[in-house]
């Protein structure tokens, strides 16, 4: 009976470490887990090395990069989830819904946006809505403005942000996530194309990328 009781106790201890061990993995290892599962699950993993990269440079610590990659390889599989089949989808729409995706836009908004949107407008249409949930809008009346916004034309799309700033849903920043400072009201990111542009990722002046938004 004694050596019955001390097994039990001995596998409490050795369940009980688990936990405590996933807590304590070093920052490396929660990268590189990370960097397994992205490319498992099909996610370009140029998407999170970029971040990392990003990371080192400003000097902030591994373990918060660790924590930044977990966090933009969840939203990035969710978005990759909700954009499966749709043909035409790149990296940069990848990066927008996952961004949608960061700033608690539900799966299911995600995709009723990806069925309104017409296929060069996809990644500008995802852009608008997280601007409108970043303002304060909940998400599905941030859908419905996109999707009104949609039917009125490209210019309507692309100001939509800066009007509902100026109608009280937030600041009147005039630029959708990631837009560069300086940039004319309405203007789309420089990670995002312009109606009819092209859908890969650029920066002015430089090559193509992928940061994601929020930074490290």
């Amino acid at each position: 009976m004694k050596n019955v009781i001390v097994a039990a106790m001995m596998f409490i201890v050795v369940a009980g470490a688990g936990p405590v061990f996933a807590q304590v993995q070093p920052p490396q290892d929660r990268i590189n887990t990370a960097l397994a599962r992205a490319r498992e699950v099909g996610i370009p993993v140029a998407l999170l090395e970029s971040k990392i990269a990003e990371g080192k440079a400003k000097g902030v610590s591994l373990d918060r990069i660790a924590t930044a990659v977990e966090r933009r390889q969840a939203a990035l599989e969710r978005a990759s989830q909700a954009m499966a089949g749709r043909e035409g989808t790149g990296e940069a729409e990848l990066a927008v819904a996952a961004d949608a995706v960061e700033s608690g836009v539900s799966d299911a908004v995600l995709a009723a946006i990806l069925e309104t949107a017409p296929r060069e407008r996809r990644a500008v249409a995802i852009a608008a809505l997280t601007q409108l949930v970043e303002q304060g809008h909940v998400p599905e009346a941030a859908l419905a403005r996109v999707q009104e916004a949609l039917a009125r034309g490209p210019e309507a799309l692309l100001n939509l942000p800066a009007e509902a700033g100026r109608r009280g849903g937030g600041p009147p920043t005039g630029q959708l996530p990631g837009a560069v400072g300086g940039r004319g009201a309405g203007s789309p990111p420089a990670s995002v194309p312009a109606p009819g542009g092209t859908t890969q990722p650029t920066r002015p002046g430089g090559p193509p990328t992928g940061t994601g938004r929020g930074g490290v």
